[in-house]
């Protein structure tokens, strides 16, 4: 059923309902289990990044390498033929030929799916310009519910760069399935975009925007903080004017819940600081863990016949 309902890979979190988003879960908590396998032995992983990436791409090929497959790719648009001027179509037309999935990473929004739309295998986005990053939202709904034990009824506030925070944008999208309270943090510039409110108030799902953290720090269950991305402003000087706003503090966690824990998909620049680190609350680093059992778990769904 999942690989019939994604025969076209992973492109959007408005892919998944509840139903999806559990039986993945499921299937990565299995993965979990079992460190290594051969149940992709044979089948090759292409891996496409156009843009920087470090915990996705090492995520992604261990992943391929733990299950018995391949991983073949780029990691940069300047050693591709895209740099000659080559579209995106042709390439992913090409690499088809030599691949069972290809992961995709670009800095333009649609790029994953206009793939999706010309390849005749699975297609991963791992990340869209500032639109979405499915699998990342999906890696840190399985730690919340490692970590915590269940997704309905926490109080669960996202904060920082809002509006370019391609993870936020897919995170709140598989939220909006589950009971919770979800709390927008972000200066105005950066809120939530429009059609991602949009999205929210249709399906009735419960939130509020605010500025202050502070103010909410001891009711949370969840804050899920990211960077403030200098790379999506177009104006430095914006960029530079915002670039602190936020910074969790060791003092912040005395204000905290005791099952209260801080997530955040990284790299982190200044916004938490380091002396929070060893913190049993900060989950940032283990969160990165579970990107192995979660991209596991959807290569096999993806590649297995």
């Amino acid at each position: 059923m999942f690989k019939e309902k994604f025969r076209e890979g992973v492109i959007s979190a408005k892919q998944f309902d509840r139903e999806d988003i559990e039986y993945i879960l499921k299937k990565a908590k299995e993965m979990n289990e079992t460190k290594n396998s051969n149940l992709l032995h044979g089948k090759i992983l292409a891996t496409l990044f156009f843009e920087p990436s470090t915990r996705t791409r090492l995520s992604f090929e261990s992943a391929m390498y733990r299950l018995g497959g391949s991983v073949i790719g780029f990691h940069s648009g300047d050693v591709s033929s895209i740099k000659k001027g080559e579209s995106i179509a042709d390439t992913i037309r090409t690499v088809e030929n030599y691949s069972d999935c290809i992961v995709i990473r670009h800095s333009l929004e649609g790029a994953a799916t206009m793939a999706a739309k010309f390849a005749k295998i699975p297609i991963i986005n791992a990340g869209s310009g500032s639109g979405e990053h499915p699998t990342q939202a999906l890696l840190d709904l399985l730690t919340i519910n490692e970590e915590i034990g269940s997704l309905d009824g926490l109080n669960i506030g996202l904060m920082g760069d809002l509006k370019y925070g391609r993870t936020v944008h897919s995170l709140s999208i598989l939220l909006s399935k589950f009971d919770v309270n979800i709390y927008f943090i972000s200066p105005t510039e950066l809120r939530m975009r429009n059609r991602d409110i949009d999205f929210l108030q249709q399906r009735q799902v419960k939130y509020k925007e605010i500025t202050d953290y502070r103010k909410i720090l001891n009711i949370l269950d969840v804050l899920y903080m990211t960077r403030i991305q200098k790379e999506r402003f177009a104006d430095s000087e914006e960029y530079e004017r915002i670039k602190g706003i936020y910074i969790f503090r060791q003092d912040d966690l005395k204000e905290t819940k005791d099952n209260f824990r801080l997530l955040h998909p990284l790299p982190r620049i200044t916004e938490i600081s380091p002396n929070v680190d060893n913190s049993e609350k900060a989950i940032y680093f283990k969160q990165t863990y579970y990107g192995i059992p979660m991209r596991k778990a959807l290569l096999a769904e993806l590649m297995i016949e």
